[in-house]
């Protein structure tokens, strides 16, 4: 889909040369046997179909593996094709199998050298023996042919965000003191050796590109001199140049510096551009980079400020497959842009292990473009009326996708504008691009012709307009729990309060309950004007929540007014302060402060759903109206939503 939506070249994900060390999940790519060679056959064939190239990226994880991947999947394997119902017997036991990761009871994850663990896999780091080194070269090499016989164009060694190739380079997991260690020339001996081998083995004209982080970024979080820097990796670049790859794939960081080569929201778009502007001074060969692109004008302008050669997308082309063409075409409107929330890497390996597909939160279609795409012009709605009530992206979503397949819509939305939840979770400015997914859907709906009723959406008027369904997305709002003492007080808010900006406060000292990501947010928003206390119950911030988007709230907030109390639960708000309660030993503390504002939860909004299902056979209720949750969870129970009424007629 990606190759007929406009991709020029597309470089696979994470393919994996080796299956006892190198096996990233159970539903990966691979080269790592002969037999691999006729799907890479099927994806190139598919691909070239459509005017496109694509490159097969040669990987192996080394300590950033999860550790059940360790020697497991040829046994899995071999079980799978050739036990009946082992597939089942597996999912069964994954959770069996989480634990176990979980307290280290698995194999070692290999690396150049014994060398602390990744934060974010865990387990446990054994050195690779000498013997391991020479045979993993043949088989990157090995993988390398194989997918050149499977009529790929190239390939890419991923030497970039800490995986295996990276590991040789960087002083903090390469501590070899043979010829694999030590200086640069010997760190980068191990990747140079592949390069050797498959230029031997699949010829001068098959290209070579190698993905690599320019910079570690330790300096970014607060480890100034560890890793290696921009000037070792631009000396690791002319090293390339001079081994004889075709380009270079300018990226960053690793998991252990994360958020800065996997970008939450808060990161401006082109952020690191200077990474490959840096590099185009010192080769002379094509330089392609990411550099976080949401827009065509950037894109153009780096291309043409000489910043890089090649654009590259990773998550915008989950977002939207075609969005190339729609450039091409002049319809940037029509684009719907990635709002950077991490939705698709939280749950990607998750989904792995469930042996199901990838997601994206604005783009519920990924994983079943083959059906989605290919009845894009059947009108199935036969001019059928579909009330949706609500005007954030769930009510949207399912507006827009209904009106696309032939249906007529309404639309009420009570309040001024669209976005409903989302605007909430924008209001800190470094959340704005939240606001591009309303933006992306409010321009769908003018551009399919739907016009969104302002005004109350009640059960008589959706039932005079006799609808042959009923679409109910009236969200969520926060609570101020019964059980704590003194809820009703008049300086106790909510977090839809202070983010809708009906409540605005200044000058106050403000106890927040609730280290949740809705908490969090609302700190910050609060935090450059007042001092800010977070209490919770737990004895982490932002429990259950993904690190990466945690580390991105936290961050600005170490600039502001912000203290925690961890570990203690709100008992009573008085006059003057609240009174806490410690979760473990019972005892308690009295806090002073001006408000108190609260982000312990939402109820749903479903009173309507309840009312119309006593007058309407067809009624769906989606998003937080539903179960209350995130973007994803919205688009998600819209689209389901959707193929029910579609199959009902």
């Amino acid at each position: 889909e990606r190759a007929k939506g406009g991709a020029g070249l597309i470089i696979t994900e994470i393919t994996r040369v080796n299956d006892t060390s190198g096996a990233a999940t159970f539903v990966q790519l691979a080269v790592s046997k002969d037999e691999h060679i006729e799907g890479v056959k099927r994806l190139t064939d598919a691909v070239h179909k459509h005017g496109a190239k694509l490159f097969v990226q040669l990987h192996h994880p080394g300590r950033q593996n999860v550790g059940l991947m360790n020697g497991i999947l040829p046994v899995t394997a071999a079980a799978v094709k050739y036990i009946p119902g082992f597939k089942k017997l597996l999912l069964k036991v994954m959770p069996v199998a989480k634990a176990m990761i979980k307290h280290n009871l698995v194999f070692r994850s290999v690396a150049p050298s014994k060398c602390a663990t990744s934060n974010f896999a865990g387990g446990r780091i054994r050195a690779l023996r000498h013997n391991e080194i020479e045979k993993l070269i043949r088989q990157f090499v090995a993988g390398a042919e194989r997918a050149k016989k499977g009529g790929a164009d190239g390939v890419e060694l991923h030497s970039a965000h800490g995986y295996l190739l990276q590991q040789f380079i960087s002083p903090v997991t390469n501590q070899r003191t043979d010829e694999f260690g030590g200086e640069l020339k010997n760190r980068a001996r191990f990747i140079f050796r592949i390069i050797t081998g498959i230029r031997e083995r699949c010829g001068e004209d098959f290209p070579i590109v190698v993905r690599l982080s320019l910079d570690e970024m330790y300096a970014k979080i607060g480890q100034e001199g560890k890793g290696y820097d921009i000037q070792e990796g631009l000396r690791y670049c002319k090293a390339l140049e001079i081994a004889g790859v075709d380009a270079l794939d300018i990226s960053s960081a690793s998991y252990d510096t994360m958020n800065y080569w996997l970008e939450p929201v808060s990161f401006e778009p082109g952020w690191r551009a200077y990474l490959a502007a840096e590099v185009k001074k010192v080769v002379k060969i094509p330089v392609i980079a990411a550099n976080l692109i949401r827009s065509k004008e950037q894109a153009e302008t780096q291309l043409q400020n000489g910043t890089q050669d090649f654009v590259s997308f990773g998550r915008p082309f989950l977002a939207d497959p075609h969005f190339p063409k729609k450039w091409e075409e002049g319809h940037e409107k029509a684009v719907k842009r990635c709002i950077q929330c991490l939705y698709c890497f939280e749950n990607m390996h998750d989904k792995a292990f469930d042996l199901t597909n990838g997601v994206c939160a604005l783009n519920p279609t990924v994983g079943s473009e083959k059906s989605y795409y290919r009845t894009r012009g059947e009108q199935k709605g036969d001019g059928k009326t579909v009330v949706v009530v609500g005007g954030g992206v769930a009510g949207l979503y399912a507006a827009t996708e209904l009106r696309r397949i032939g249906f007529e819509v309404i639309i009420y939305e009570k309040i001024g504008g669209n976005g409903g939840q989302l605007c909430l979770a924008a209001a800190p400015d470094a959340k704005k691009k939240l606001l591009w997914a309303v933006e992306d859907l409010t321009n769908k709906v003018k551009q399919l012709g739907l016009t969104v009723i302002r005004e109350e959406a009640t059960a008589a008027k959706i039932i005079a307009a006799n609808p042959y369904a009923v679409v109910v997305a009236t969200g969520a709002n926060a609570v101020k729990p019964p059980f704590i003492k003194g809820y009703e007080r008049e300086n106790v808010y909510t977090t839809t309060d202070i983010l809708n900006g009906s409540v605005s406060l200044t000058d106050k000292k403000i106890v927040l309950a609730g280290s949740g990501l809705t908490g969090l947010e609302t700190a910050e928003f609060l935090g450059e004007t007042n001092e800010i206390t977070i209490v919770d119950m737990t004895d982490t911030v932002a429990k259950g929540a993904y690190f990466q988007n945690v580390d991105d709230a936290l961050n600005p907030l170490k600039e502001r007014n912000v203290s925690f109390v961890l570990g203690v639960k709100l008992k009573e708000i008085t006059d003057d302060g609240v009174v806490l309660q410690g979760v473990k030993d019972g005892k308690e503390q009295t806090v002073n402060c001006d408000a108190v504002v609260l982000s312990l939860g939402a109820k749903k909004n479903d009173a309507l759903v309840t009312e119309l299902k006593e007058k309407h056979s067809r009624v769906y209720a989606i998003g937080d109206c539903a179960k209350i949750g995130r973007i994803g969870d919205a688009t998600q129970s819209a689209y389901a939503a959707i193929k029910s009424i579609v199959a009902s007629i």
